[in-house]
């Protein structure tokens, strides 16, 4: 397949969103050292932005509560307010939206927008990605940075690597330079490649995007399957993906959901109710899908942020489902055999292989119908009185966590 090289794709990333958007709400700490954590007293003080005057410090996303203090004692620590920054997200696409109607959030902080034929309207690419940072910064006083490139990959990269570094916030990968500007990065550089990938090609002596690039196609295709075609593909900067109103919008291949710890978890007793929990949440989120899973997938990551361990393992089911009762014993099995008793910070699950509800193979030794009407009375009882209405008696154990994330988005603070 040939790449579409008439595209005009942008990547628009927000700078250190969280602290902007608190910075922005308090004009008095621009230029000072923000970072924004959770509670450092119960062991919650992970960093979840800091502003590039904390950044100065040393301090970075995923530090501990002691780590920063130590490095910047004058720091201004906020704890996280989702809510608020899920208003300015929504403000910075209602921006986007006035150049684009081809808009997908990437993330919270980061948007791809297709911006192909809009220089008959905004003029050339520089001066349409320099019109939008504008807007953004005098529309909600956060730095935008914004990546261009003839496909998503390419604008990705192009933020990523090269924009967030320059002065004015902008810059352009294509066809032509993304090899000279690129291949001479650190393979950790490219998208796609994690820290165990990473791991591999130091072994293998591949140090540079270029090294990969320059490896036979079919010979990562060999050792990694689709994933090392897609890291060859990315090396060279080719991306098919496209960017449109549906494709936010196409149909969910899995329901999953992830909780990082307010501390390290090791007694047995008290993973196992934090699993059930997350169980119950993902086939709740199914049965609001209209779907039931056939592939169950479960994720922890250990507690040493230094040594990075964990794993994620998936499981086949005997039959598609979405009822906690029934995933559960998979999780367990999947996670005890895969687990190194090793102290635990985030644990996870994923159920995918969707189908739809209606489409059932009939047993005569299982009730369904009995079964499902069972949770769609649950599911009635917590969305009209709230996720904590109803729950199992585990919930009220040590370790358990659902009362305290009720009120909270993506685990923080509303």
């Amino acid at each position: 397949m040939v790449p579409d090289r008439s595209k005009l794709i942008f990547l628009a990333d927000m700078e250190s969103f969280y602290a902007s958007v608190e910075t922005s709400l308090n004009p008095a700490w621009r230029g000072k050292p923000v970072v924004v954590c959770g509670d450092p007293e119960r062991r919650r003080g992970i960093v979840l932005a800091a502003s590039k005057e904390a950044k100065a410090y040393g301090i970075k996303t995923g530090f501990l509560a002691g780590e920063y203090r130590r490095l910047c004692p004058e720091v201004i620590l906020v704890k996280p307010r989702m809510h608020t920054y899920l208003q300015f997200s929504l403000r910075i696409m209602e921006i986007f939206r006035q150049f684009s109607d081809r808009v997908l959030p990437y993330s919270i902080d980061e948007l791809f927008l297709d911006m192909t034929g809009c220089e008959k309207l905004f003029g050339p690419p520089q001066e349409m990605a320099r019109e939008m940072i504008r807007r953004v910064w005098e529309e909600t006083g956060i730095r935008c940075r914004i990546g261009i490139g003839e496909n998503p990959l390419q604008a990705k990269m192009a933020c990523d690597c090269f924009a967030k570094k320059s002065s004015e916030g902008i810059f352009a990968l294509n066809h032509e330079n993304y090899a000279f500007y690129t291949w001479p990065l650190p393979v950790s550089s490219l998208f796609g490649v994690g820290s165990r990938m990473e791991s591999h090609f130091q072994r293998m002596a591949i140090r540079t995007i270029g090294h990969l690039a320059r490896l036979p196609r079919e010979s990562l295709r060999r050792r990694w399957g689709v994933n090392g075609e897609i890291l060859w593909l990315n090396a060279h900067g080719i991306d098919y993906s496209t960017i449109s109103p549906a494709t936010a919008s196409e149909e969910q291949k899995g329901v999953s959901h992830n909780m990082t710890l307010p501390r390290d978890y090791v007694k047995e007793s008290e993973i196992k109710v934090v699993l059930l929990e997350l169980c119950e949440e993902v086939c709740f989120r199914a049965r609001a899908l209209g779907k039931m899973g056939r592939t169950v997938s479960v994720y922890c990551r250990g507690a040493d942020f230094r040594h990075s361990s964990g794993f994620l393992r998936q499981q086949r089911l005997p039959e598609p489902t979405a009822a906690a009762h029934q995933v559960y014993p998979w999780v367990l099995d999947l996670f005890f055999r895969h687990w190194d008793r090793k102290p635990l910070r985030a644990l996870g699950i994923r159920l995918s292989s969707l189908t739809d509800c209606r489409e059932v193979q009939l047993s005569l030794f299982d009730n369904r119908e009995k079964t499902e009407a069972l949770y769609r009375a649950m599911d009635l009882v917590r969305a009209k009185f709230g996720r904590t209405s109803l729950f199992r008696a585990s919930s009220l154990t040590a370790g358990a966590q659902l009362f305290d994330r009720a009120n909270k988005i993506g685990g923080h603070e509303a």
